[in-house]
């Protein structure tokens, strides 16, 4: 394996901002410090005037493989993950077949140690009549990130509403539990509701048939199941301000037995977009007033959310009800359904850390904020063994970003598999120019290297 010697940068980590020279040997982070001396045959990168970040870890992407993979693949989306400064990534189990046994599951980390040009994780999935299977995780607590419930609709049967099954994977998980909370009655009530009101409904009645109330009604009865069995709950995409109440800045992360997410495009984007972006900006839970962002935002930085991250959710063009003309711009094709055969979801993984940047230039939040955020606090969370910090010992997950050198994304930049984005046209003010993965420098200046794939993730449990 290569050696790196990065000299001169500025690496952000646990809050502060400091130029050092980094060392990465056979795969780890081996010194840091001021004119560090290598003392083995080194490949040297100047780093003067650029950032250290440690890699980003989302915890929730949808890969689509295997069976959906005409949308994208483990491939093709941890390469765009890579692109886009995420080293580690854990994927979400309604792919085809779900994954709702643990050969399922270790079929999907087979597929990854082969392919994935990232870390990994795969959560093992939910569904009303595998409470067998989902108990077993217990016993590969240190290989698994959790187990993931849809309390709300999902493809492929992975619906949990039955309270009686609920009540035994919290009483009987020893691992985390991620929880995609929205009741599904109140939602059908909406739907219901609004179509007989409108008789045809668009983009903009997302937010109504999937409200406040429907988030907040699921993530509650989350919660009372977590407190009455002392589980370890995570709930995912935290979209409302009325859901903010139910959760704690009073011990610090590590203490936390309940914990919260956010994704960047409730943090991006509010209900208004939906006049210009329509059907491309469709997600579950769905994006909502402007109140609710400026509430999300405000908890993040009081650490009522604990960690970012993106649902990376891609579908092709068509299924989102477009098509891409000629001068590269997209359009809605007439007679496709419109909203009702729109697919929920968003490619996000490529651009998150990115959008984050812009952020911070904005003055929104810090640098080191961000950090925290995408990297450390995602690996306390999960207690994720050797990686989400900048320390010596631990994996060489690294990303180094240019403040100062702008990026615009266009569908020539893109790499989902999708070849679309809802960011298209966007200019960040900032390039991630480098990106290490267990050492091994993936992505350079523009120049991939996929000699060497990402690792499973362990934790420490």
């Amino acid at each position: 394996m290569q050696n790196y010697l990065i000299k001169n940068i500025t690496v952000v980590n646990e809050g502060r901002s400091v130029v050092n020279d980094v060392l990465i040997k056979d795969g780890r982070i081996e010194k840091i410090g001021a004119s560090v001396q290598p003392g083995i045959a080194v490949t040297e990168i100047n780093g003067e005037g650029k950032h250290l970040l440690p890699g980003a870890i989302d915890d929730q992407v949808h890969f689509r493989e295997p069976g959906l993979t005409h949308k994208a693949s483990i491939y093709t989306e941890s390469k765009a993950a890579v692109a886009g400064g995420v080293t580690s990534f854990m994927e979400m189990p309604n792919t085809m077949p779900p994954v709702f046994t643990q050969q399922l599951l270790e079929d999907k980390y087979n597929i990854g140690a082969n392919t994935s040009l990232a870390n990994y994780s795969f959560f093992m999935g939910t569904s009303n009549d595998n409470i067998d299977e989902v108990l077993r995780t217990n016993d590969r607590k240190k290989d698994i990130c959790g187990v993931k419930i849809f309390m709300g609709s999902s493809t492929g049967g992975l619906l949990v509403d039955n309270y009686l099954t609920l009540d035994k994977i919290f009483g009987g998980s020893e691992v985390l539990i991620a929880t995609h909370c929205e009741d599904e009655k109140i939602i059908k009530a909406n739907l219901e509701r609004i179509k007989k009101e409108k008789g045809s409904l668009e983009a903009s009645d997302h937010p109504l048939i999937r409200d406040e109330n429907g988030c907040f009604e699921s993530s509650l009865t989350a919660i009372q199941f977590a407190k009455k069995h002392n589980s370890r709950l995570h709930i995912l995409h935290i979209s409302t301000e009325k859901e903010l109440q139910l959760f704690s800045n009073m011990v610090p992360l590590e203490q936390k037995n309940i914990t919260a997410e956010v994704c960047v495009h409730h943090l991006h984007f509010t209900g208004d977009d939906y006049a210009t972006l329509g059907n491309r900006i469709k997600c579950n839970p769905a994006i909502k007033a402007p109140h609710n962002r400026t509430a999300l935002w405000k908890a993040l930085l009081d650490d009522r959310l604990d960690i970012i991250a993106t649902d990376h959710a891609p579908h092709t063009l068509e299924e989102k009800g477009y098509e891409r003309k000629p001068d590269g711009t997209l359009q809605l094709v007439a007679g496709n359904g419109g909203y009702e055969k729109s697919h929920a979801g968003l490619p996000l993984v490529q651009h998150s850390l990115l959008l984050m940047l812009h952020y911070v230039q904005q003055g929104a939040i810090s640098l080191e904020k961000v950090v925290e955020k995408m990297s450390h606090a995602v690996a306390t969370c999960f207690r994720i063994a050797d990686r989400g910090f900048i320390r010596e010992g631990y994996k060489a997950d690294l990303v180094i970003a240019d403040l100062q050198k702008p990026y615009t994304i266009t569908p020539g930049n893109i790499l989902y598999k999708c070849g679309w984005s809802p960011l298209e046209g966007f200019t960040f003010p900032a390039t991630i120019t480098n990106t290490f993965v267990n050492g091994h420098m993936v992505y350079g200046n523009g120049v991939w290297n996929e000699s060497q794939k990402g690792q499973r993730l362990s934790f420490d449990r």
